[in-house]
């Protein structure tokens, strides 16, 4: 995991000199109308209870002082289309870099990753969460696809987790010296075991608690979450995974507010934040501290032994030409799956 970092060149200086803040509990993004400041934050579900809590520390700083929110949370693609088509946003965040990319150079500026994180506010693997004592004795991926197993994962063709969650399981097969046929054919058997395809992964993760599957495909930070939350779940992090790369921006009308919360967002102080939460931090060095909802609260985001990447795939465009497009191996493999 160090390496990867390294070679993402994310560590700077400037980012580790900002002092932590402390975060006690989550606060409520509520508008105010006696605000002279006011960001409109458009992202996917699964981080809003991080947003809350990093608009609070936010709210701290001589910056975010007096500034007021107005958000919408969403599916990744939904959300970026929402924009697209004319809805307010001045902070944008997704799952995914091409739901990001859709936006520029109309509503986000080219350079929107050239700064020390590229672009990147939170990092996360793809887990497998369980019922609570593991009744279906699930240890990895091969588990999945064994008969009777239920797994709940979101649509792919709305969210962002969704591609993450099914290119884990895939490369998984190549990671234990498969082939693409192979890995292929695990796809296959994958979808033919899942139970529900909800809209996001936060709508997954509901689903699953109500009730539905053996398994659910999720982020570490989602498992953990639930579990800060009291929900009755263990999730397990695979030997083979994926590294989740989420990014945000500014639009091109931003006002100095949501630029300032963007640097928030990506100093060491909203990144302790955003580790509080069950999210792995892009700035190397940052302490995670103890992080309650995680496995090993005092060691919450252990190393993963074979960990994939977007670049190592051949980057996002080849990526959703391979698996995600119309005659890809996602649609076959759905298809085929009975």
């Amino acid at each position: 995991m160090a390496s990867i970092r390294a070679s993402r060149g994310r560590q700077t200086a400037a980012l580790l000199t900002v002092a932590a803040l402390a975060v006690v509990g989550a606060a409520g993004c509520s508008s105010s109308k006696s605000s002279s400041k006011k960001i409109s934050l458009v992202a996917y579900s699964v981080p809003k209870p991080a947003y809350d809590a990093l608009s609070a520390a936010f709210g701290k700083t001589s910056e975010g002082k007096g500034v007021g929110w107005a958000t919408s949370y969403g599916p990744s693609g939904t959300q970026s289309k929402a924009v697209s088509n004319g809805q307010k946003a001045d902070y944008v965040a997704f799952s995914l870099e091409p739901d990001l990319t859709k936006l520029v150079p109309k509503f986000v500026n080219a350079d929107w990753n050239s700064g020390p994180t590229k672009g990147l506010v939170s990092d996360s693997v793809v887990v497998i969460a369980v019922r609570k004592g593991n009744p279906k004795h699930i240890t990895g991926w091969d588990d999945l696809v064994k008969p009777g197993v239920k797994i709940v994962t979101p649509d792919p063709g709305s969210s962002g987790s969704a591609k993450w969650n099914i290119l884990a399981a895939y490369t998984h097969v190549l990671e234990d010296g498969g082939t693409d046929a192979q890995a292929q054919d695990y796809l296959k058997k994958f979808f033919g075991n899942v139970a529900a395809k909800p809209s996001s992964g936060s709508n997954a993760t509901t689903t699953f608690l109500n009730g539905t599957g053996d398994a659910l495909i999720s982020y570490e930070n989602e498992a953990i979450a639930a579990r800060q939350k009291g929900q009755s779940l263990d999730y397990i992090v695979p030997d083979e995974s994926i590294l989740i790369e989420n990014p945000a921006a500014v639009t091109k009308s931003a006002p100095q507010s949501a630029k300032d919360f963007l640097a928030f967002v990506e100093s060491a102080a909203g990144q302790q934040v955003f580790a509080s939460h069950g999210y792995r931090p892009v700035v190397s060095g940052v302490a995670a501290g103890t992080v309650p909802g995680a496995n090993d609260p005092a060691n919450p985001f252990p190393e993963v032994k074979h960990l994939e990447t977007i670049a190592g795939l051949g980057g996002w465009d080849a990526v959703n030409k391979k698996f995600f497009a119309d005659g890809g191996i996602v649609p076959k493999a759905e298809g085929n799956s009975g």
